[in-house]
Formats: structure tokens, C-alpha cells, sequence
């Protein structure tokens, strides 16, 4: 069964006048972006409302996240967000709020702005990003589909001007997907464990 395939079933158990909250989690560069499209897609198929969340897009200013005095990996896994204030606000209201008050980070501004965002009419909410079965938030989705990637092919999927600076790859971004990995065991917590391979990147 496709990938296709695969979510047109999921999408169809839908119930009607139920909201479904699915969760697209992986590394850096896994292909979480090019799925969520993709599903997207499928849904316009299905004529299902939908609305597509990036956890990305709710990240702190640089003050919180750098040069804090913690070690860079836990800047990335601990700060990058606010953990708890998006259980309270954002992943728990997910399944029954029609809308949302959200802080969207301005990165020319450093500086996050509260913004609105409507779900009434959304039967599926998709919430793409990394490290979403850490044991805050893994529990509050309908489904979860964890995009399994080596770390070579991620790596190689970043621009050649981003893989010169590979000390904070190691110090930073690693060091973190390997806490994750490990504590979280999020292969386990998903309930679909999908290959890189199947998503084709470009």
C-alpha cells in the first residue's frame, strides 16, 4: 500500500463532526514537510477540511535558546520551545477549541507575535515537527507517524553552506536528536513508523 493509499484509509475513519489531530514527527530534514503536503493533498481529494500546524513556527526568541549557560543540545530540545505553555494552550485545545491564539516567531524580528488561528470548520488538524512524541505532548494525538531517516541522508539533504558549520551539528542538533531517541524511544510511540525512502524529497 502507498503512502497515498494508506492515509485516503486512515482519512475516511474519520468521524464525521469529530476532529482528528495527527502528528508528523521526525528528525531534521526527514521529509515531515513533503508528507504534510502530500496528505494535503489527499484531503482536497476527499473534499475533508483540514488545517496544517508547524511546530517550527512557535520557537522563542534567540535569548531563551542561545548562549543561556546550558548545553547547546539542551538549548535545542528544552528551549527551542515553550514545552509546557504549548500543552496548556495549543496541543490540548487542539481537538475541541475553534480557535487559537498563537505566538507565531518572527525571525527578522526575533520576537514572537500572537496571531489567531481559525479551526472551526477543521475536521483533520496535521501538526508537523520534530520531537513531538516527547512525553509532554506525545499522548495528545489521534494518531502519530514517526519519519524514520539515517542521519547521513538528512545531513546530505542540508545545503552545502549549512554542512560547513558541523561542530553545531554535533554539539547542537545531534546531541539532541540522540537524547530524544533514546529517552523517548518515539519508534515506539508511534503508531506508524514510515521510511524516508518512501517520501520523495527534492
Amino acid at each position: 500500500m502507498d503512502v497515498v493509499q494508506q492515509f485516503t484509509s486512515l482519512f475516511k475513519s474519520v468521524k464525521r463532526g469529530e476532529r482528528f489531530v495527527l502528528g508528523i514527527d521526525g528528525l531534521s530534514r526527514s521529509g515531515k514537510t513533503t508528507l504534510v503536503k502530500r496528505l494535503g493533498k489527499v484531503l482536497e481529494n476527499l473534499n475533508i477540511p483540514y488545517r496544517i500546524l508547524h511546530i517550527d513556527d512557535f520557537i522563542v526568541e534567540r535569548s531563551k535558546r542561545y548562549n543561556t549557560g546550558y548545553d547547546e543540545w539542551y538549548e535545542y530540545y528544552s528551549l527551542q520551545w515553550d514545552v509546557f505553555w504549548l500543552k496548556e494552550h495549543f496541543f490540548e485545545k487542539l481537538p475541541i477549541s475553534d480557535t487559537l491564539l498563537l505566538p507565531f516567531y518572527d525571525h527578522e524580528k526575533d520576537q514572537q507575535e500572537l496571531k489567531e488561528v481559525g479551526l472551526k470548520d477543521a475536521a483533520v488538524v496535521i501538526v508537523e515537527g520534530v520531537f513531538l512524541l516527547r512525553e509532554e505532548w506525545g499522548s495528545l494525538f489521534d494518531y502519530t507517524v514517526f519519519l524514520d531517516c539515517p542521519r547521513e541522508v538528512r545531513f546530505s539533504r542540508e545545503t552545502s553552506e549549512t554542512q560547513l558549520n558541523l561542530q553545531k551539528f554535533e554539539q547542537r542538533y545531534w546531541k539532541a536528536e540522540d537524547f530524544y531517541l533514546d529517552t523517548e524511544s518515539p519508534k515506539d510511540k508511534a503508531d506508524l513508523i514510515m521510511s524516508c525512502q518512501l517520501i520523495n524529497v527534492t
